[in-house]
């Protein structure tokens, strides 16, 4: 009998999603750092923090309930919705920094639980690196029950949480004083200190909002739960923290405030209920590291389940019914003891501080990237994005993500740059690692959106020489005997236009799903082995004729119709005729003709010479802006460009010379000129100076009448380049123009 698979737990809202998130914002921060806020910045400084950091994650909040009422949100919370908009290398890069702000949330915590157990009971000081070691250990204990048993023990922490700010903001009211209050209204910065300073000691109070998320996988219904349970401890969060400012700015000094944020809070306890706020602030500080314990793990499960890292793959294993992820459990313990051995044996604050301007950093872009993906689902417009929750805009995610990346720069420039180079480093080693994830994402019906809009402003735009771009259509056949002409068209194209490879294929409608597919999966096989920018393109014709034909009639990106339609050179005077005929229709629907007499492709080292030989105005401009764009790539920056012109007699060279060096400047391209003088043929000339070059740039024009002329047309220039080296003829339309 097969093993059943594991289903998880089934937390609600309350349970699941608002209880780890208020109790992690009602933290550390609230009894051990508010206070001391509160005195550098004043009471009104410390409102407009609160409104800046809460609006931060209001407005996450907000795209946080837009994608998970869009989508069916399994486990790993906001690395899943960020990895199903904006795909495996931005969900891989910023899930692996939210599990580590997870992790470094877990040391935090216990730091401030052992920091006020110290200021609490004195006497335990020598015992400080001892005391936060042992607390890892337990909450370690504790989360190897499971989820399931650590939400009930939060509910009891909950209640004594609520005594305990029942406890100190009851004592406020009772020593409220008006007095106080305006002595405390203005800034009071120490030495060191500043408006950003404190900012990034405040902004962990208001990041618990991911605890409750990252509980997805264990929730009944996710997409309900999130939103109503993420913004609810936000607005609750909120209010508190309001109060707080207020009500300990009008009771306390602004010297308590600053020296004693936590001890003056004891002295404020109504019916000098000390205890309390002492059981508020073990209670508090242990719940958030328990929570920052339970998401952790789960993070890091989910994005090895996408096999994103292929080196994670060991912590996708889940244990029991349950599926918990006590792997990554292990490892957040090994990280906790680290960074818990890092901030040292001591107590004087220094520590915690060092450790909440680092999770600032994570959570500040952690939050920024899941606006960003719900800004890209929102602004992409696609028809799948339809999330249930209607408070949501794209201005507040993109104010969102501005907000995080502000406040990111403002708290601490350095810090800033080398966490988003962190960032950008994880997403460009997830780029170019061979992945096996499939799932969908937001980014093809964002670039979809700004493709058509640009497509159909293109379509209004009129056609300039100045703005010519090769639109190249090649008439492949099978690919691999054409290596030279697929190249040359890369080469030609050089990243500032499109190409795209095209095959015809002789055969009935009834074949159309199994030979198109067979010969387009073979184009498709050979643009990624051979590392192409290009489009495959295969038409199905019954007469290879006919469908040429069409091809060149039809194929278009919109208002992108090829304006060259580049293929190689027909010996077969047989065919000569049709060869002729398909030129003619390429150049009456607007195609430029470029026509490859393959001589072999160069090989990386050898030096490289590019031949045109210049005959006119009619198709001189095309070869000197193919020949341009031909140097632009890597292996032929160090070409040399030649232009040649014969001519008869001698005294025609002076005159020839200058209006080549004229084109020259006025084209402002690297070339030199060089004038052949001779009385003989041009074949001789050619194969003269040309036989060495590595690639001939040589200019045509069609016969007047193909049904006369066609078999001399290619008799005559198979003649002419036999034995030369690979050649390209250019017949031009007259769209682009060099001196433009």
């Amino acid at each position: 009998m097969a093993e059943e698979a594991p289903t998880g737990n089934k937390f609600g809202t309350f349970g699941g999603v608002f209880t780890p998130s208020i109790l992690t914002i009602l933290g550390v921060i609230m009894f051990m750092r508010a206070g001391f806020v509160t005195g550098q910045a004043g009471i009104l400084a410390t409102i407009l923090i609160l409104i800046i950091a809460k609006s931060i994650t209001f407005f996450t909040g907000l795209s946080i309930a837009a994608i998970s009422t869009n989508v069916p949100v399994k486990g790993g919370g906001a690395y899943f919705m960020i990895s199903r908009s904006l795909g495996q290398e931005s969900g891989g890069a910023i899930g692996l920094t939210l599990f580590l702000a997870q992790a470094f949330s877990v040391p935090f915590y216990i730091l401030g639980f052992v920091e006020a157990l110290v200021a609490t009971f004195p006497q335990l000081q020598p015992w400080f690196m001892i005391l936060t070691f042992g607390t890892a250990c337990a909450l370690f204990v504790v989360n190897l029950f499971g989820a399931g048993w650590a939400i009930k023990v939060q509910y009891f922490i909950l209640a004594v949480l609520v005594l305990a700010i029942i406890a100190f903001m009851g004592g406020a009211i009772a020593s409220f004083d008006s007095a106080t209050f305006k002595a405390n209204l203005g800034t009071g910065y120490t030495t060191g200190n500043n408006f950003w300073v404190v900012f990034a000691i405040y902004f962990p109070a208001v990041t618990g909002i991911m605890a409750g998320v990252n509980m997805s996988g264990d929730l009944k219904e996710p997409s309900r739960s999130i939103p109503r349970g993420t913004l609810a401890a936000i607005g609750v969060g909120f209010v508190i923290y309001l109060l707080e400012a207020v009500l300990c700015g009008g009771a306390l000094s602004r010297e308590t405030m600053i020296e004693r944020p936590y001890g003056s809070l004891l002295d404020l306890a109504l019916f000098n209920a000390g205890y309390l706020v002492v059981a508020g602030v073990f209670a508090a500080t242990l719940s958030s590291a328990m929570g920052s314990f339970m998401g952790a793990p789960r993070i890091l499960q989910a994005l090895s389940r996408d096999d994103i890292f292929r080196k994670l793959r060991p912590f996708a294993v889940g244990s029991g019914a349950d599926d918990e992820p006590r792997r990554g459990l292990m490892l957040t313990f090994v990280i906790t003891l680290l960074v818990l051995g890092f901030a040292g044996n001591a107590a004087g604050g220094g520590a915690l501080n060092i450790v909440a301007s680092i999770l600032t950093m994570f959570f500040l872009y952690a939050y920024g990237i899941t606006n960003v993906a719900a800004f890209v689902e929102t602004v992409a417009r696609n028809p799948s994005f339809r999330p249930r929750f209607r408070y949501f805009h794209w201005s507040t995610a993109l104010l969102g993500a501005i907000g995080c990346l502000a406040a990111a720069f403002l708290i601490d420039w350095i810090s800033a740059l080398v966490a988003l180079a962190v960032i950008a480093g994880l997403f460009y080693y997830v780029s170019r690692s061979v992945l096996s994830t499939a799932f969908g994402d937001a980014r093809r019906g964002f670039y979809f959106s700004r493709v058509r809009e640009n497509l159909l402003k293109l379509s209004s735009e009129p056609a300039h020489a100045k703005n010519w771009r090769p639109t190249t259509l090649v008439l492949t056949g099978n690919p691999h005997t054409r290596l030279t002409l697929t190249q040359y068209a890369i080469w030609l194209e050089s990243g500032r236009g499109v190409v795209t490879l095209a095959e015809i294929v002789i055969g009935s409608s009834g074949e159309l799903q199994t030979v198109r597919e067979q010969h387009l999966g073979r184009l498709e096989r050979f643009i990624e082995e051979n590392g192409l920018a290009a489009f495959p393109e295969v038409l199905l014709a019954n007469d290879f004729d006919l469908g040429l034909s069409s091809l060149l009639q039809c194929h278009s990106i919109g208002p992108l119709k090829p304006n060259l339609v580049m293929l190689g050179w027909s010996r077969d005077l047989e065919r000569a005729r049709s060869f002729v005929d398909h030129l003619q229709v390429a150049q009456t629907v607007g195609m430029s003709l470029v026509l490859a007499v393959d001589g072999g492709l160069p090989t990386v080292e050898e030096p490289k010479r590019i031949d045109i030989w210049w005959r006119g105005q009619a198709n001189g401009s095309l070869m000197v802006i193919l020949s341009y764009l031909l140097i632009q790539n890597w292996g032929w920056k160090q070409a040399s460009l030649r232009i040649l012109r014969m001519v008869r007699a001698e005294k025609e060279a002076g005159p020839a010379e200058a209006e080549l060096h004229e084109l020259v400047a006025a084209a402002r391209i690297p070339a030199k000129v060089e004038i052949a003088v001779s009385s003989a043929a041009f074949a001789d000339t050619l194969h003269e100076h040309s036989r060495d070059a590595t690639v001939v740039f040589l200019g045509f024009q069609l016969p007047e009448d193909p049904a006369t002329g066609a078999e001399d047309f290619l008799s005559n220039y198979n003649n002419l380049l036999d034995g030369m080296p690979t050649t390209l003829l250019i017949s031009s339309t007259g769209g682009a123009d060099v001196l433009a």
